[in-house]
């Protein structure tokens, strides 16, 4: 069964107890003060390291001392914002320890089921539920930013004068990012998977996390896509429209044209042109016009030109 005990900023590590079975979780501390951590749990330079650098990526490793993996998802993944989190997992044979800045929402949601639920009652199972629930928050980082790419498609298609392409790019930019966290993770899961010690219940767990982060990284694929998809379809539409303006300009100076010809043939200077001398010629020279440019209005109008 495990145990839990968390240590926060500016308390002091006291541990007179047994290793086996606890999960002691570790929040926004110094690498000083992990110093009576370490005098408890061995605890590889190398993942130190890993931990205390700041803006480090997901990875997994596999530690003499203990399996290692260090996995960075979205802060708050029901918003398009975007702010990350870490949480680093120490594996060892029957303890866990896990290390991060402010925790993470996978750590809020895990803590009380380790002291609500008999089922997590291994390293492992601990881990599994820590890097399934930061999978969980990838699949809500997809619904909102599907939704966003549903409400840009739309403005697309209803904002004739409105320019989306710097929309686009924007979350264009979002969705790469978390497909390049999802990525990190599920390379990070499957390293873990391959090499941590561990029975084959527990190798399968990884597994699923990895297969989790797989599907998470491809719903960001598909999302890209159909951003990339999207801002053809923009410039289609842009070009499609272009043709109607230039189609509407063209017909209106269609019907302008013979006008055009009528009115340079009886404003030549002929001395000898008949209708000049009529009392009747103005005004058939106006009805000649509006009968002209309305035939030609109704017939590209017929035509859908128009």
């Amino acid at each position: 069964m495990i145990r839990a005990r968390r240590l926060s900023d500016g308390q002091e590590f006291e541990w007179g107890g047994e290793t086996r079975g606890v999960w002691v979780d570790v929040q926004g501390i110094t690498a000083e003060d992990l110093a009576p951590v370490r005098a408890v749990f061995a605890l590889n330079r190398l993942a130190l390291e890993d931990v205390m650098e700041v803006g480090h990526w997901s990875r997994a490793e596999q530690y003499p001392e203990h399996a290692f993996i260090t996995v960075r998802s979205f802060a708050r993944p029901e918003t398009t914002e975007e702010f990350t989190e870490r949480l680093s997992v120490f594996v060892f044979p029957e303890a866990v320890l896990t290390v991060s800045m402010r925790g993470t929402l996978a750590l809020r949601h895990v803590w009380p089921l380790v002291n609500g639920r008999e089922s997590v009652n291994s390293a492992a199972e601990v881990t599994y539920e820590l890097l399934d629930h930061t999978a969980d928050t990838f699949f809500t980082v997809a619904d909102t930013l599907e939704a966003e790419v549903d409400a840009l498609e739309e403005r697309v298609f209803r904002a004739e004068r409105e320019n989306p392409v710097g929309a686009v790019f924007d979350l264009k930019y979002l969705i790469g990012q978390a497909r390049r966290l999802a990525t990190d993770a599920r390379e990070a899961s499957a390293l873990l998977g391959r090499h941590a010690e561990g029975s084959a219940a527990d190798l399968v767990r990884y597994r699923d996390v990895q297969d989790s982060f797989t599907r998470a990284a491809s719903r960001f694929e598909s999302l890209r896509e159909a951003l990339t998809s999207l801002l053809d379809l923009h410039l289609s539409l842009q070009s499609q429209r272009m043709n109607e303006v230039m189609r509407t300009l063209t017909a209106v100076s269609v019907v302008f044209l013979p006008l055009t010809f009528l009115a340079g043939v009886w404003g030549m200077n002929f001395e000898h042109m008949p209708e000049l001398g009529q009392p009747w010629g103005y005004a058939f020279a106006w009805l000649s016009f509006i009968a002209v440019g309305a035939a030609l209005a109704a017939y590209f109008k017929r035509r859908g030109w128009w």
